[in-house]
This record gives structure tokens, sequence and C-alpha cells, in this order.
């Protein structure tokens, strides 16, 4: 058997196999954020399924304005944390690690139950339209250019999230600074046009993501496995680059490491996709190449390349998506050698609920 299904010590925590769920944005939760017995059936259908590690869906982290989604679920109160804590343990009883992925939305924001009013760096919209599957939002609305006080409440919001996360029992965490949301809006010179101090250089759009890796490894510890997710892309805008270029993401790969993260999470469209303005590497080669942090790779993984991905990357998991989406089982299939279907975009329509895919799966098991 290959050594990606061998066990192994991954940000100091044994994983049975080198596999993790991707983080997939469910919106399944209850109306309050509070996650139920839909989604424990859910995310222990993966651990039975024989992913060694679990990473949530993005889960918000304060009652301000850190919601994206109507049915996000939240970890910022006890009753969300005895939600988690039945999840956690049906995960761990399936064989499974689990991370939670702490997410502020930021300008991504289509809704949230405790305000009408996005925030992020300045007053700029993501580009495209909101995302169908989770709303109906027709077009985004102008964020607030957050204050002070803003970004002090946001970089609070996760600390205590992470520290709700570690007293729910969860394993470690993710700290989600990708896809557009509103650490990598931060990072990001379409949605940053501040003129303070987080704004500018990179030393200056990075400063947000320090503060908040800094505050949540605070709040857990230093034996606690924290890491963070990183990508150039949003969702809503596949071709944004960095302009400081292959350079300026090994700057923020090795700052992230130093203010605390034992991982970086990389996530692109395919994980060798070469998507600099300058340099040849990918995401993952040059997190890969940065010493003293741990790696997962995301981006087109299956069962056609993993093998290959687990050779070029030694030691770093592969996170499963799509294809995780279509097959709970994958891992046991690949095992077993059983088939691997391709995930049919029907199960996520008219949203990407839990609901909706088991109706399709019930439809299509006919």
């Amino acid at each position: 058997m290959s050594d990606v299904m061998q066990s192994g010590t991954f940000s100091s925590i044994e994983v049975p196999n080198r596999f993790a769920l991707a983080p997939m944005t469910r919106t399944s939760a209850e109306a309050d954020g509070t996650p139920n017995a839909l989604m424990a059936d859910h995310y222990e259908g993966y651990a039975k399924g024989g992913f060694g590690l679990v990473i949530t869906e993005g889960t918000y982290t304060d009652d301000k304005a850190s919601q994206g989604y109507a049915n996000q679920p939240g970890i910022i109160n006890d009753t969300h944390v005895a939600g988690w804590k039945t999840i956690i343990d049906r995960v761990h009883a399936g064989g499974s690690k689990i991370f939670v992925q702490l997410m502020h939305a930021g300008a991504q924001f289509q809704a949230n139950r405790y305000t009408h009013q996005p925030l992020g760096p300045s007053e700029v919209t993501p580009k495209g339209a909101p995302l169908g599957l989770y709303g109906d939002q027709q077009t985004w609305q102008t964020p607030s250019a957050m204050t002070e006080t803003d970004i002090r409440a946001a970089v609070d919001g996760f600390a205590r999230a992470a520290a709700n996360a570690k007293a729910a029992g969860f394993d470690g965490i993710e700290i989600h600074g990708a896809n557009g949301y509103l650490l990598n809006q931060f990072l990001s010179t379409h949605f940053n046009k501040r003129e303070d101090g987080y704004g500018g250089s990179l030393d200056n759009r990075l400063r947000l993501v320090l503060e908040v890796v800094r505050a949540v490894r605070k709040a857990v510890g230093n034996r606690y496995p924290v890491g963070i997710r990183l990508s150039q892309a949003t969702v809503t805008d596949p071709d944004y680059q960095l302009p400081e270029g292959e350079s300026g993401f090994r700057t923020v790969v090795e700052a992230v490491r130093d203010a605390g993260a034992d991982f970086v999470h990389t996530t692109d469209g395919e994980v060798n996709r070469k998507h600099f303005v300058e340099g040849d590497q990918s995401l993952a080669s040059v997190a890969a190449s940065v010493e003293g942090v741990e790696l997962i790779i995301n981006g087109g993984i299956d069962e056609t390349n993993y093998q290959d991905m687990a050779n070029q990357f030694p030691g770093a998991l592969l996170a499963v998506g799509k294809k995780a989406l279509a097959n709970p089982d994958f891992v046991q299939r690949l095992k077993d050698g059983k088939e691997i279907g391709d995930l049919d975009f029907a199960m996520l329509q008219p949203k990407a609920t839990i609901t909706n895919e088991l109706a399709w799966r019930e439809k299509n098991a006919a």
C-alpha cells in the first residue's frame, strides 16, 4: 500500500492517512448558526469514508460582520460549541481527525443575521456576481471600510472562536486566508486601497493576517495545531495575482510561519498551476520550499494523480474537494479499487445544501 494510506504525524497530531477533506460551504446549519444532526451525518460520512483529516466548511467568528451566508455555522457561543461537540465526537468515532476552518467574510458577504452592512479593507466590492449556490443575492453590496475598532473586533473574534474550537474538542484550527474572504482581501490590491498601516506595501497588507495568526496562537497555546489557507484566486476572480509575484508569496508563507502557523494550505484550480506575475512555480511548490512549515495542497486532486501529488510533495496532506463531494467514501474506494464517480453539479441545485445533496442521491439511487 502506498505511503499515502499510511498513518503519520501532521502538525503534531497522528492522522490515519494523508487524505484530507477540503473545506466546502454547505449552508446547512440552523438559522442561528448552530451545527445540527444533518451536519453530523454529513461529516461522519467522510470519516467513515476513510479521510484521515476532515476540515470543516468556513465557520463564522463573531456576532458582527463575519458571517457570509445564510445557514452558515458559527462558533461564537455555547450553543454553537455544543453542536460542534456532537460532530467532533462522531468524526472521531469514525476514525478521523477534524480541524475547524475559521472565516470572516469581509466584503464577500451574502447574508448575515447580525448586520446588513458588510465590512472590508476599503469600499470595494468583489468582482463578478454573488454565488447563486449559496443565496439569492443578485449583486454585491458595497462594504464599509473597516475602522481600527472594526479591525480589533475582527481579530478578537478569531481569538475567541479559536478558544471555543479548542474547548469543543477540535484537533486543530485552519484560518481562512483564501478565496476572497476578509484576510485574503487585505492581501489583495483589488480590495485593499488603504493608506494607513494596513494598506500599500505587502508588509502592510500582511499586517491583519499576522495579527490574526498571533491572536489565534495565543488563544490556543503553543502545542495546538494552527494553520492558514492561502490563495491568490478568489471565488469570483480566478485570475487575480499578487503584484509581488512568487517572491511575495514566499514572504507571505514565511511571515505566517513566524507568526505561529504550523501549516499552510494552498488552494488553486490545479495544484501545479503556475500563477504568478513573476516566477515559474506554483503556490504549492513555493510553500513546500519554505522550511519550518507543513503543507496541505488542494486543486484538482483525484484518483488519477493523487500518487504523483504525494510523491511531488512528500509529507503534505492531499485535500480533496469535488471528488470527495461526489464520493464521500473516496479514500475507501481507492483502497478497494472501486470505481470513483465524477461530481454531478445537479447535486448542488438549486442551492448547495446537504438536504439537496441527499435528495439527489435518493433520486439517483432508484
